[in-house]
């Protein structure tokens, strides 16, 4: 006898997930919380697995997130068929349905440069609308695994259970800094100066300054002397202010550089960073028209 997962009790997993606790969930259900707990019980009887950590907020565990996925992609075939039936989203009047919600996940950089520009195209389709979550490259798929976004920029070329992968190119930074800070502190060899130079991060898990620092000295990192700035533009405003030296996109140096703001300390030397679109393998056309515009894009962006 095959298990199933009901629709209902899937739904209820979503809310609560979504929700935070089973009382909020309850709320917006419009059911009891004894309710919520009943309908999780028999949907982790089902699956024979722990399916969320009763913590505050609510976690989904491993297998949790599987059947969150699970759910998520459902609905979004679901509202997929309601427009191309022409339906309502919430009822049957024969209404064209709501905006397509796309949850995508993008590294800062990429959504400070080249991404929002991919997205011009759909400015023409009002009926898709992106929720862009900001996260490191290397980290959005944990985003696509937990089943909170459809699709990710990351610089992962493996594929995460249920998605397909399609490299991009790969994002060009330059070593800059500020003229003043160049000459102050890397005045000379700067295998030899970058160890004790300050440096700007992006924040405590930003390993790109200290990789190609490590890649230059034969395995020092960068100074303990850092500032970390989580913002893409501010990033660009601090190394040209002189706080640090640090890896800038080539197309937010080259007008600092042109300008006199920005100097390469190692000049021709560059660091490239692999970047790949991940999404749901569903055949979804909201989602197919994101990856268009996307690779379209990064096609003229990326190196």
């Amino acid at each position: 006898m095959k298990s199933e997962l009901p629709h209902d009790l899937v739904q209820t997993l979503l809310a609560v997930v979504d929700e935070g606790t089973f009382d909020a969930a309850a709320a917006a259900l419009h059911v009891t919380p004894s309710a919520v707990s009943q309908r999780i019980k028999a949907l982790e009887q089902r699956t024979g697995r722990v399916l969320l950590t009763r913590t505050r907020p609510v976690r989904a565990t491993e297998s949790g997130q599987i059947v969150v996925r699970f759910g998520r992609q459902l609905t979004r075939l679901e509202g997929d068929a309601r427009t191309a039936l022409g339906m309502a989203e919430g009822g049957e009047d024969g209404e064209s349905s709501g905006p397509s919600w796309l949850p995508i996940a993008v590294n800062a950089d990429s959504l400070a440069t080249w991404f929002v520009p991919a997205l011009a195209s759909l400015a023409r389709d009002a009926r898709i609308h992106v929720d862009l979550r900001r996260e490191d490259e290397a980290h959005t798929t944990a985003l696509l695994r937990a089943g909170e976004v459809m699709a990710a920029v990351t610089s992962s070329p493996d594929p995460v259970a249920g998605c397909s992968v399609r490299r991009l190119g790969a994002m060009v930074y330059l070593p800059v800094a500020a003229p003043q800070f160049a000459a102050r502190w890397l005045d000379g060899d700067p295998a030899l100066l970058l160890p004790d130079a300050p440096v700007v991060c992006f924040d405590r898990r930003d390993e790109l300054q200290d990789a190609f620092a490590r890649e230059l000295t034969g395995g020092q990192s960068a100074s303990l002397l850092r500032h970390y700035v989580p913002s893409s533009e501010g990033f660009a405003d601090a190394v040209t202010a002189g706080l640090g030296w640090g890896l800038v996109p080539r197309g937010q140096a080259e007008p600092r550089l042109r300008a006199g703001a920005l100097v390469e300390f190692l000049p021709g030397r560059t660091v490239e960073v692999p970047l790949h679109w991940q999404q749901w393998r569903l055949d979804s056309p909201a989602l197919a028209a994101v990856a268009a515009a996307v690779a379209a894009e990064a096609a003229l962006a990326l190196a």
